[in-house]
């Protein structure tokens, strides 16, 4: 682990942390006290960018930019495992994916916000487990995001909702590869098997978090009405990048709000235990090298 950045700040590593991961539009999180800046090498390489540690009301923060800071990596370059073992590294075991979606209904708007409670995964080059190459595990992903930290998020964006925006708590996250924009073909589909909302990248992170034992919720910010709606322009980089930019200002003061209440709550999670059942194979028949990887994960079961 190299650390560079304000080196006067000594932080325990083993205490409890909210995670952020920054989307289009996010790419740094402002009044962070005391920041620290870590560059990470992980068992699954480079993580898309520094990690940023800072103090938040309370709370120690770890931020990090999904895309890296100058938005470089497409949804399938993302190293995703990197990410979230970074996290867990640093102890991240609450993290809010902040990032820009389409909305695939009519009554979800524009620079709405959601929060999902359901995927359908329609991505096809994306790492999806942690346990592979000689060790098994089945996480249950029948609700993969955590309720006590999406309701907490739900509670604090009422709190600071104006009358030109709405939040939708619950709905269909629908996962797909990128980085083009559906087909309208594609569009009306998903419309059709009920799917709220449409991103590239929360249902990769909440699978590998929850392997890794991170409480999960998604801070879904929409940019546009995909392109479905013939009523509205078609999806353009410029119409997202002018609603991006809103959302990314009103996603700062939700995470301040979170922080707070996280800080003073510290909320209890089943994904902090999501391992307990899952695990197959015996310890003894992992191969040292993959062990290796994943202690970070199964150490509490194994030793």
């Amino acid at each position: 682990m190299n650390i560079s950045g304000t080196q006067s700040v000594a932080y325990d590593f083993k205490k409890a942390r909210l995670g952020i991961i920054g989307g289009s539009g996010l790419y740094k999180i402002e009044n962070l006290k005391n920041t620290v800046e870590l560059s990470l090498d992980t068992p699954y390489g480079k993580p898309s960018n520094k990690l940023l540690i800072g103090n938040l009301f309370g709370i120690e923060i770890v931020f990090l930019a999904r895309h890296g800071e100058n938005h470089t990596l497409n949804p399938s370059e993302i190293p995703y495992k990197a990410n979230i073992w970074a996290m867990r590294s640093l102890n991240v075991r609450w993290l809010i994916s902040a990032s820009a979606v389409g909305s695939l209904k009519e009554n979800i708007k524009p620079c709405d916000i959601v929060i999902p409670d359901q995927f359908i995964d329609r991505t096809h080059q994306r790492p999806l487990t942690f346990f592979n190459n000689g060790v098994v595990a089945h996480i249950s992903m029948a609700s993969p995001f955590c309720e006590n930290l999406s309701q907490i998020l739900s509670q604090e964006i009422e709190r600071l909702l104006t009358k030109d925006k709405k939040m939708h708590l619950g709905g269909t996250y629908l996962a797909m590869e990128g980085p083009a924009f559906s087909t309208r073909a594609e569009s009306n589909l998903y419309r059709e098997w009920g799917c709220s909302i449409i991103g590239m990248t929360n249902h990769t992170e909440a699978r590998l978090a929850k392997e890794a034992e991170i409480a999960y919720s998604s801070l879904s910010m929409v940019t546009d009405y995909d392109c479905w709606n013939q009523n509205c322009e078609n999806v353009s980089v410029e119409m997202v990048i002018e609603n991006l930019q809103e959302n990314a200002n009103f996603a700062k003061s939700i995470i301040s709000a979170v922080a707070k209440r996280v800080s003073e709550l510290r909320p209890s999670s089943s994904f902090h235990n999501a391992l307990k059942n899952a695990l197959v194979t015996p310890e003894e028949h992992v191969p040292e090298k993959i062990k290796s990887k994943i202690k970070l994960f199964t150490d509490k079961y194994w030793l």
